[in-house]
């Protein structure tokens, strides 16, 4: 009689190691046939921003709605947060819910709604590089004048403009270079290199202040994504920081890709917007 050959453990494990190893990339999926703004899809980004004013700066009641909608105001001058969404667009309510917290801080904020193109390109990761850049280039082109709108608004003080992004919004965050903002927030974003990016170009280089929240496990920019495209990657904006004693990173642990509402985040946000919640 002849017995069966049962493989070892440390076999199953190897041949299992291999597998893993040889799996094919997953391969995304591109949707949408608009890849960059017109004159009037970026007028609309920014009369479709949904907006959040504490009561100090209207002068009444909070307010929360579109921009195009926002009171006239009799307030104050506040601290404002130019908020970039994520790939999923506004339609999160977490992104209803940060602006609420921000605004019990103290600070208004305009998201810019980046599906005011018709036929915007949407996407299922992971696509190529060169399509991700043409979606970052989209995302920068609505800064300028989100930013412009803002500073004509009465309750807005241009002093203490906060960019801030999640996911694909912080991109353009990392790369954005002008000097019209007193600090920089970025969620979800690792600042280096990898599948999303043809090259990280951050702009850091002018001593302003930014922190970087990201879960330690981030599903997309950490190594626990297999197919994150580095395999040095630290997945955190820490190598980018370096030398920055204004710059602070927050790594959360076991968080999910969406995370600005977790109260770790929160503390970190709250404690960095401090000094720019009062002239």
């Amino acid at each position: 009689m002849t017995l069966p050959i049962r493989p070892s453990i440390a076999t199953l494990l190897l041949v299992t190691l291999q597998a893993l190893a040889q799996a094919p990339e997953p391969t995304g999926e591109l949707s949408g046939t608009a890849w960059a703004h017109t004159p009037q899809s970026l007028v609309m980004l920014v009369q479709q921003a949904r907006v959040f004013l504490p009561a100090r700066a209207t002068g009444g009641a909070e307010f929360a709605g579109k921009l195009a909608d926002a009171p006239a105001t009799a307030g104050q001058k506040v601290p404002v947060v130019l908020f970039l969404h994520g790939s999923s667009g506004l339609g999160s309510p977490a992104i209803a819910e940060f602006q609420r917290w921000l605004g019990a801080q103290g600070f208004a904020s305009v998201a810019p709604d980046s599906f005011a193109l018709a036929g915007r390109v949407t996407y299922k990761s992971p696509i190529d590089k060169a399509s991700y850049e043409r979606i970052h280039a989209l995302r920068a082109s609505e800064i300028a004048p989100t930013l412009q709108a803002i500073a004509a608004l009465p309750w807005a003080d241009t002093a203490r403009l906060i960019l801030a992004g999640t996911s694909e919004g912080a991109v353009p965050v990392a790369r954005y270079a002008g000097g019209e903002f007193a600090a920089r927030i970025l969620y979800a974003w690792s600042c280096e290199p990898n599948y999303f990016v043809e090259a990280p170009r951050n702009a850091f280089a002018d001593r302003r202040p930014v922190l970087n929240v990201i879960s330690a496990s981030d599903p997309f920019f950490s190594r626990a994504n297999p197919w994150l495209g580095n395999p040095q990657a630290v997945g955190h904006c820490g190598r980018a920081l370096e030398g920055r004693p204004d710059a602070a990173v927050l790594l959360v642990p076991d968080a999910p890709h969406t995370l600005f509402n977790l109260p770790a985040a929160r503390a970190a946000t709250a404690g960095f917007l401090l000094p720019f919640a009062r002239p």
